[in-house]
């Protein structure tokens, strides 16, 4: 026997999930339904039944009126063939069986309501009958015999309830039923979507969300999944092809630095190539660092005036100053230590020296600057100096660069939480005359 192909599974699985859905939905809303049904049989059934008992009165009261006129000149049996009306000449009534509480209520209402429409309170009697069918006797004013008339009360509807009760509690079900639908299955996915979006962009490869609520809901969820998985790939693909950049410039790297240390090329020659194995390393690290990020590495709890410090000790001494406050704070040291090691060489490379490093504690996180005494990049080319392979002409002309110094400092401080700004001294009162400044709203540790 042929087993079923997966995706003709796959239908029918969606199918029966359909088909669940919408079940459970219409039984909520059934649900629903007849719960609001019972509440506002609950709540207005009382005020029906009065408003049934005011009606009632009316048309009785100008019933009662038209008779007793009429009996002053016709008997009640002509009475009875002429309008209808059930008229019965009796001293009094039979005697009815138990009367309930209900039946009391209404019968009570009832005169109420025949007393203030009528010049005389008529006298009111329960009426033989089946528990469906109740009546009453009304006493009658007759000049000649005692005349009573038989009225059938409207029956007290427990069950059905009355059409207009039904038709209110059937749109108060619709109406509850479609909040909760709009929130379970399009504000809820939503929300989550809206989360997921929200890192989108932080560094790491988000995950997919669950597919789930409306199907517009689904579609939507099912394309951002999409975009993901594709934004990973990409993210992937480049870091493979930065990180091969890298490991195929070292070959020739390795086989350089081999033959320069023959003793046939000249003092000159021999300098030239030292240059340009200088900066074919630094553009190899750039690559690497670029590629990698740090994406992978741990936040860590790191005393950052000491971590600054042996940051700080690869470069001349002579030539840089610390300015640090004993701050601890959770970061991804690695990263974010290439990152500024990538400012210090800017400023030495670019900008002048003395270079001051300082720490500044910037609640809830803190702030690194790195001032050198140099004029640094004019305000208008601050955006692009960020970008990724950009070369500004007054500070990027030196060789070995490729434009990654900035970009690499922004992609650390973003992955964590922070962002990069420049900053021109306006008084005499800062260490320098211009500074990159990463500001790191980093968890604190105590």
């Amino acid at each position: 026997m042929a087993r079923p192909a997966p995706a003709e599974m796959k239908l029918a699985v969606s199918w029966w999930r359909l088909i669940l859905r919408v079940s459970c939905w219409s039984g909520l809303l059934v649900g629903g339904w007849v719960l609001a049904l019972l509440l506002l049989q609950v709540l207005f059934g009382r005020q029906l039944e009065r408003v049934q008992t005011v009606q009632l009165g009316r048309e009785l009261a100008l019933n009662v009126r038209l008779t007793e006129l009429t009996l002053e000149r016709y008997p009640p049996v002509l009475i009875n063939e002429l309008t209808g009306l059930r008229l019965a000449v009796m001293e009094r009534p039979p005697r009815a069986g138990p009367v309930d509480a209900g039946l009391h209520r209404r019968m009570q209402g009832l005169q109420n309501e025949l007393c203030t429409r009528l010049s005389h309170c008529p006298t009111l009697l329960p009426a033989q009958g089946s528990a469906r069918q109740q009546g009453v006797w009304i006493e009658l004013i007759s000049p000649l015999e005692p005349v009573w008339l038989r009225v059938e009360l409207p029956t007290a509807r427990g069950w059905p309830p009355e059409p207009m009760l039904l038709v209110v509690a059937l749109v108060a079900a619709v109406i509850f039923t479609g909040v909760l639908y709009l929130l379970l299955e399009v504000e809820r996915p939503l929300r989550g979507l809206e989360r997921a979006l929200s890192r989108v962009g932080e560094g790491s490869d988000p995950a997919t969300i669950p597919v789930s609520g409306a199907p517009e809901v689904q579609r939507i969820t099912r394309r951002f999944n999409a975009m993901v998985q594709r934004l990973a790939t990409n993210r992937r693909e480049r870091a493979t092809m930065l990180a091969g950049i890298a490991h195929d410039l070292r070959a020739p790297i390795t086989r350089l630095r081999f033959r320069l240390s023959l003793p046939r090329l000249g003092a000159d020659e021999r300098q030239r190539c030292t240059s340009d194995l200088e900066a074919l390393e630094r553009i190899t690290g750039q690559f690497l660092l670029y590629a990698g990020g740090g994406e992978r590495e741990r936040m860590v709890a790191c005393p950052l005036d000491q971590w600054l410090a042996e940051v700080a000790a690869g470069h001349p001494q002579e030539q840089l100053r610390l300015d640090l406050l004993p701050i601890t704070a959770d970061v991804r040291p690695v990263a974010l230590g290439r990152a500024v090691s990538n400012l210090i060489d800017n400023a030495l490379t670019y900008g002048r020296p003395p270079l001051v490093v300082r720490l500044l504690d910037q609640p809830p996180g803190f702030c690194i600057e790195v001032w050198d005494q140099g004029d640094g990049i004019p305000p208008e080319q601050w955006d692009r100096a960020q970008q990724p392979f950009q070369r500004l002409d007054e500070a990027r002309g030196e060789q070995g660069h490729c434009g990654l110094g900035l970009a690499i400092v922004g992609h650390v401080v973003r992955q964590h939480g922070g962002h990069i700004r420049f900053r021109q001294a306006d008084s005499g009162s800062e260490p320098g005359h211009f500074a990159v400044v990463l500001e790191i709203p980093a968890r604190r540790a105590i």
